[in-house]
């Protein structure tokens, strides 16, 4: 995914929360919106929004699905953030 679409991603306090509270670990998509006061629907549509910037993946186990953050994309985007910083003089 483009950096256009991971920086549209994070733009959005609820999806940042999200990301926050991956950082301890993967989260089944209950446990993730329970920590909200947004209908399922959503919450799932932030989820979305994460998966398809790829800063999030999913796996699947049995009714559940589990979500964990996708740490190489947050390096890319630090290299990028750091390369904007130029070399200084």
């Amino acid at each position: 995914m483009g950096m256009n679409e991971t920086l549209k991603a994070i733009s959005d306090s609820v999806r940042r929360d999200i990301l926050q509270m991956l950082k301890s670990g993967r989260k089944s998509a209950g446990e993730i919106a329970e920590h909200f006061d947004l209908t399922g629907a959503t919450v799932s549509y932030h989820l979305a929004k994460l998966k398809n910037a790829d800063l999030i993946s999913e796996q699947r186990h049995k009714n559940f699905i589990y979500y964990e953050l996708n740490t190489s994309v947050f390096e890319e985007v630090l290299t990028w953030i750091y390369a904007l910083g130029g070399e200084r003089k």
